[in-house]
């Protein structure tokens, strides 16, 4: 630590929203912690943005309401923003700094974290292997969810992705390893996060979840800091503890609302619909806070959730998603108006870890080929869909009739389940295969003979 970690300095030049901008200091690097006292003696705390000769911008992490140009303290702490971080951070609520609102006392820390992560080599990286299920069966048997695998849910404004988000952190579990959830949720209203806690805690599963919350009422800048904070106690839990970590971060459109005000008060030129154009390395300094290392047992899942404007998969937050993370799963309107719940709609969602993962001695034998002949089918429903709506369904052949049957039993049987409704991954493949037995055996050209004798039921068969 040199000398002028420890010098303070006083008086500011200009604050702007959550910004304020300092002169005359020395040796002040970036992302660097802060400590700043107004003039009635209220301390908070914030991080340098942006330093070049003799200044430094400054977010505040509390607000600037209440400084002061002339009587405002500044004190430069020469390291990063660290949180202490333990395991008894399971089954408490955190506010998104890493703050109780439990009325607890903090969790006594094993060790402080540096917020931003530490880097994974990716010569260290492992492969992500094995799932974690969910109890869904349009995600374990179509979208398989993998150790170390980053699989955002795009919805859109209205759809049930918060009941979805919930619903996942009460029933996902990993068969015989230590595992938990770290919950972060960013910009929610007040009704929502206790919608999330009201859930965790009558379902009995709030003791291996530890959950951040960031109100819609908090400052924009706690919504930058939340999947930071959230992700760093994942990182202790995985790397440390050795367990298996799901990470559910909702609402990634709230936090990229917030990079954009935030770019747009410090006057940065903008790029795509008015945001940042460092909005992908942003995004990836998240997502890649994910995976598996070489010779530690345990692994981070990311499950990022977020909303699409307009329902616009092209939009500038999912797009950049889609190139960062390993698949998506996209709510679909059109399912959630017909009172279909999941609404995962079956073509757009992939999962591109899911086919090394699948398969005999790691799921089920039949696992792949069911997946692939149900996606099959279910693509050409949609053909003949299309075709019925000009032609008219009493036009359609025998076997389409059949397709049709085959494209509502799958909607209504196998994407539709309850609230409460957990399967395992053993009823949902045999649900999927209950619904490939109304098709003719002929028709399933995906799945080879052998596997057809021992699991098809069609009208013949049986």
């Amino acid at each position: 630590m040199s000398e002028y970690d420890l010098r303070e300095y006083q008086g500011l030049e200009e604050v702007v929203g959550p910004i304020f901008i300092i002169r005359g200091i020395h040796s002040v690097g970036y992302n660097q912690l802060v400590e700043i006292t107004d003039s009635e003696g209220r301390y908070r705390i914030g991080l340098t943005l942006e330093v070049g000769q003799g200044y430094a911008v400054v977010q505040v992490l509390g607000g600037t309401a209440g400084l002061s140009l002339g009587n405002c303290r500044v004190r430069f702490r020469g390291r990063p923003l660290t949180i202490g971080v333990s395991e008894e951070m399971l089954g408490r609520v955190f506010n998104g700094l890493g703050e109780p609102l439990d009325n607890l006392p903090a969790p006594l820390a094993e060790e402080m974290a540096d917020v931003n992560g530490l880097t994974i080599n990716p010569t260290a990286r492992d492969y992500p292997r094995n799932i974690i299920e969910t109890g869904l069966s349009a995600i374990d048997v179509m979208n398989t969810l993998v150790r170390g695998q980053k699989l955002p849910i795009f919805s859109g404004s209205g759809l049930p992705h918060n009941t979805i988000a919930a619903q996942i952190a009460r029933q996902a579990r990993v068969r015989g390893e230590s595992f938990c959830i770290v919950f972060a949720a960013m910009g929610v209203k007040y009704d929502t996060a206790r919608f999330f806690l009201r859930g965790f805690e009558e379902s009995g599963v709030l003791e291996r979840v530890a959950v951040f919350l960031s109100l819609a009422d908090s400052p924009s800048i706690e919504r930058l800091m939340t999947p930071r904070v959230a992700l760093t106690c994942a990182e202790f839990l995985a790397f440390r503890k050795n367990m298996h970590v799901l990470v559910i971060m909702t609402d990634m459109a709230n936090y990229c609302e917030a990079l954009r005000e935030l770019s747009t008060i410090r006057g940065e030129i903008p790029a795509r619909k008015g945001y940042p154009g460092y909005l992908y390395s942003d995004l990836a300094s998240l997502y890649e806070r994910a995976g598996m290392v070489k010779d530690l047992a345990g692994s981070i899942t990311q499950l990022p959730i977020l909303t699409m404007p307009n329902d616009d998969i092209t939009h500038p937050i999912p797009d950049l998603t889609g190139f960062i993370t390993e698949g998506q799963i996209v709510l679909e309107r059109e399912l959630s108006v017909r009172g279909i719940y999941p609404p995962i709609a079956g073509l757009p969602s992939l999962s591109r870890l899911m086919k090394d993962n699948i398969g005999k001695g790691l799921t089920r034998e039949d696992h792949p080929a069911l997946a692939a002949q149900l996606f099959s089918c279910y693509a050409h429903v949609k053909d003949i869909r299309a075709l019925a709506a000009i032609v008219g369904e009493e036009e359609l052949a025998p076997l389409d009739h059949l397709y049709l049957q085959f494209g509502e039993s799958f909607e209504r049987d196998f994407l539709c389940q309850g609230v409460d409704q957990r399967r395992s991954l053993e009823e949902s493949l045999d649900l999927g295969w209950e619904i490939l037995s109304l098709l003719p055996r002929e028709e399933l050209v995906r799945i080879s003979e052998e596997m057809l004798g021992k699991y098809y039921r069609g009208k013949d068969e049986r």
